[in-house]
């Protein structure tokens, strides 16, 4: 018999369970974002829990002992650190006169990275989501967000229990079987190699010494220069940064093997950085900061480093983040990204409806032009 339980947080599932079914198979888990040792170290760093407005509340499903599916759920108090914007929703909301916040949401925390969102077989997934639907329904919530989920899971739950399907979009890097950097380039139309090579070029000029270092190569003192670099970048874009201090050293002590970190050191001292963490056929860029303007050094750590490691490694995929065209001149496509709504007001649930009926075909008509527009070489094109 099937057991469906609601728990506080990851600490009270077992680590070997969670990860049999986040990421089963043997090598480098498909998705590092979704395993245990990824959520508990948002969890005992304090990133997420008590003051942040993420609170954990794993939703676990089981038969007898054992543990057959799981979905990572956070009653959220705000709309911060998702990437899938529904701001406006609450704002509307609450003019109306409803109250948005609490809500739920099955996401991993501050990661605009696609995968699974429900853990185990397939068919656990409707099971999980109707038992979150329920959980939002009777708490008499606002609503229930199931983010950055992947195309199958948006494709078996969309229009179900009313669950309503979102399509944004970001820029992702394929490997088409590239050789090298140069065979990379190779495919790119010839303004295109030109400004990257500028660019590079550019970057290498400032006469830093750039590394990447995974997994023993990682030492605390690294850690120590990005999270200064991380501050300067979170109080820019965010206002205060996502991640704590100790979130840093959990990643180091837990998860070094599934990080790539891009340095520039000028002399001893590093100056700028790029976070990357690795799954098993994606490379996917996090975090990137620096001390002082460096031009195109962004550009260096950020994407061709990236695209560089990930050739050189053999994996097929870089996920640079949410937003930014600019990375589409660098070899970066737009690629839809999937998710899910479900509104407990069937008034407010027909408006969201409408909205994203027409964000829908923005989206698609957007990716079409933008990939039209793509740096790659035309079939025709003799540069």
């Amino acid at each position: 018999m099937s057991d469906l339980k609601l728990h506080d947080g990851m600490a009270a599932i077992a680590a070997a369970d969670w990860d049999a079914i986040a990421s089963p198979g043997p090598g480098r888990p498909v998705d590092p974002f979704t395993t245990y040792r990824f959520l508990a170290a948002l969890e005992t760093s304090g990133s997420v829990g008590p003051g942040t407005g993420w609170q954990p509340r794993p939703l676990t499903l089981t038969e007898g002992d054992r543990l057959i599916a799981a979905t990572p759920l956070y009653v959220k108090s705000h709309s911060q650190g998702e990437y899938i914007f529904d701001h406006g929703w609450a704002q509307g909301y609450e003019r109306a006169g409803g109250r948005y916040y609490p809500k739920l949401q099955i996401a991993v925390p501050f990661t605009p990275a696609t995968g699974r969102r429900f853990l185990g077989p397939a068919e656990s997934c409707e099971t999980l989501a109707h038992a979150a639907i329920a959980l939002a329904r009777q708490n008499r919530l606002s609503s229930l967000h199931i983010t950055f989920c992947t195309g199958e899971e948006a494709a078996a739950l969309a229009d179900r229990h009313g669950l309503l399907h979102r399509v944004t979009q970001q820029f992702h890097w394929e490997n088409q079987g590239y050789e090298s950097f140069d065979h990379f380039l190779a495919a790119l139309s010839s303004r295109k190699r030109k400004m990257i090579r500028k660019e590079r070029a550019i970057a290498a000029s400032h006469g830093l010494t750039i590394r990447t270092l995974t997994g023993d190569e990682i030492e605390p003192a690294h850690w120590d220069a990005f999270w200064a670099f991380y501050q300067d970048t979170g109080a820019r874009k965010w206002g205060s940064p996502y991640l704590t201090r100790s979130a840093f050293t959990r990643f180091h002590e837990t998860m070094r093997n599934d990080i790539l970190l891009a340095l520039a050191f000028e002399g001893s001292r590093a100056v700028a950085g790029a976070l990357n963490f690795i799954g098993r056929h994606t490379l996917y860029g996090r975090y990137w900061g620096c001390v002082a303007d460096y031009p195109c050094l962004h550009f260096e750590l950020c994407y061709y480093q990236a695209i560089d490691w990930a050739i050189a490694n053999g994996l097929s995929r870089v996920e640079a983040g949410a937003q930014g065209e600019h990375k589409l001149a660098r070899g970066y496509l737009p690629s839809e990204v999937h998710s899910l709504h479900w509104i407990a007001d069937p008034g407010f649930r027909e408006a969201v409806a409408r909205y994203l009926d027409a964000e829908r075909r923005a989206v698609d008509e957007e990716i079409e032009v933008l990939t039209a527009y793509g740096p790659f070489r035309r079939a025709s094109s003799e540069d």
